[in-house]
């Protein structure tokens, strides 16, 4: 019994790993774009001592005004894996279940796919117990003044009254 509980509890593990794997994967080259960025700058920190992967997509948008230009949006949860910061194989990277979520929101421009310096791209991370409404306004409204300033048709990461 103890045999077959232990291999439930590795396949699971497994399964959870690959699943977080393939939502990454499945996303637009134009949200990994952010994605990465987001990533890497959370992984470099200094107290970070586990790999942070891609969790979940909770809301994306993009506005394409035209000549090759893109304003992203984009809300995600990133979390901690079992795995020491540094691994480069993550596909065995299972989450730790004992760590919140991370939620993040992104918003950038990009030109013929790639991540312009200016506006400079915003990144705000948290982790999901200490955000609260009134920071998920701000992040929102941020990224609609980004678009505006820029003379982009605004709304870019409006959505009415919800926050992704």
């Amino acid at each position: 019994m103890a045999t077959v509980f232990l291999l439930l509890v590795c396949v699971g593990t497994l399964l959870g790993s690959a699943g977080a794997q393939e939502a990454y994967d499945r996303l637009p080259s134009k949200f990994k774009l952010g994605v990465d960025m987001a990533l890497e700058m959370r992984n470099s920190r200094a107290g970070v001592k586990r790999l942070l992967l891609y969790f979940k997509g909770l809301g994306q948008s993009d506005i394409q005004p035209g000549n090759d230009v893109t304003y992203i949006y984009h809300n995600f949860y990133m979390k901690a894996t079992q795995c020491p910061k540094g691994t480069v194989d993550t596909s065995n990277c299972p989450f730790r279940e004992n760590k919140p979520e991370i939620d993040c929101a992104i918003c950038y421009k990009t030109i013929a796919g790639k991540i312009q310096a200016s506006p400079k791209p915003y990144i705000n991370c948290i982790r999901k117990p200490a955000l609260t409404e009134a920071m998920k306004r701000k992040r929102v409204n941020y990224c609609n003044e980004m678009g505006y300033s820029s003379g982009a048709p605004g709304g870019l990461a409006d959505i009415g009254d919800t926050y992704f």
